[in-house]
């Protein structure tokens, strides 16, 4: 089982419990082999392996597949979902179409976990949208783009590796990214506000193999998807942890952590409502079904 993310990382240690959870539910009969940090295939392959039968099972990035369909890029729409409890929801409402889509690539979804939710990274105190105006602001994919431009901040292409540096040089003023990568970052030593938006919580999603997993025995078929079920649930809670703990650990090396004000909340939400649109343009009817489920939960 190939997955992207080193050992360290809480998605990697819930996938080894996982495994560890099927090769004693089934006596050993399913013994699962995790092969971490892209150490058998890259990210990028993982998806493609699984398909076409190199691997049986893999781990990648549910958003990385945007460009195949919008469905799979439902859950980096910013503002769409902003905290554990309406991701847990948007996935509820859209779990059944993005299986479909996967499984018309002979994929079988068996559960999905988020990051810990995108939130802002400045150099002052920020309460009015109207003091993000103007900020040159790290974009690293067209969402981030489109989410400065609606801010009225620049949208400026940084890689994650030169972080420290853009903001040291002023070339970036401020930045969207989880706790996890801030903390790793040291962000404290680059930036002095964490606001706490929480604007999306991208997911995580392991697959198998339709034909592989269908060749199982009915047992061994109950006792994956039971693992499963387990996995997800204490993957959540993980990640609830994971953003308690970094946040903490970002306020420990001096930085202000803060709640939105409510005028930069109804600015963000507006900008979520626009992109949410956008992005039901081109989902079609399919994505206006998965929006309407999750409003009507």
């Amino acid at each position: 089982m190939p997955t992207p993310y080193g050992d360290g990382i809480f998605h990697t240690q819930n996938i080894m419990q996982f495994a560890d959870d099927v090769r004693e539910a089934t006596g050993g009969s399913v013994d699962i082999t995790v092969h971490s940090a892209n150490s058998l295939f890259g990210h990028a392959e993982i998806k493609d392996a699984v398909r076409d039968g190199l691997v049986p099972i893999g781990e990648f990035l549910l958003s990385r597949l945007a460009n195949e369909d919008p469905v799979f890029a439902l859950d980096s729409i910013p503002f769409l979902a902003s905290s554990y409890e309406e991701g847990e929801q948007l996935w509820a409402a859209s779990r059944d179409a993005v299986s479909e889509k996967l499984a018309e690539q002979g994929l079988t979804v068996l559960y999905a976990v988020a990051w810990p939710g995108q939130s802002l990274y400045l150099n002052q105190e920020v309460t009015d949208p109207a003091q993000m105006e103007g900020l040159n602001f790290r974009a690293y994919n067209v969402a981030t783009e489109r989410l400065a431009t609606l801010l009225g901040a620049t949208p400026t292409q940084v890689e994650e590796t030169d972080i420290p540096t853009a903001f040291s040089t002023g070339r970036v003023e401020a930045m969207i990214t989880s706790p996890s990568t801030g903390a790793n970052a040291k962000a404290w030593d680059f930036t002095s506000h964490y606001i706490d938006v929480q604007a999306w919580l991208p997911k995580n999603i392991i697959v198998v193999n339709t034909e592989a997993f269908e060749a199982l025995s009915e047992d061994e078929r109950n006792a994956i998807l039971e693992a499963a079920a387990a996995a997800e649930e204490r993957g959540w809670q993980m990640s609830r942890e994971e953003t308690d703990a970094k946040i903490t650990e970002l306020e420990a090396g001096g930085m202000t952590i803060m709640q939105p004000s409510e005028a930069l909340s109804a600015k963000l939400q507006e900008i979520g409502a626009t992109m949410t649109e956008e992005w039901q343009a081109s989902a079609g009817e399919a994505g206006t079904a998965v929006i309407e489920a999750y409003r009507n939960q």
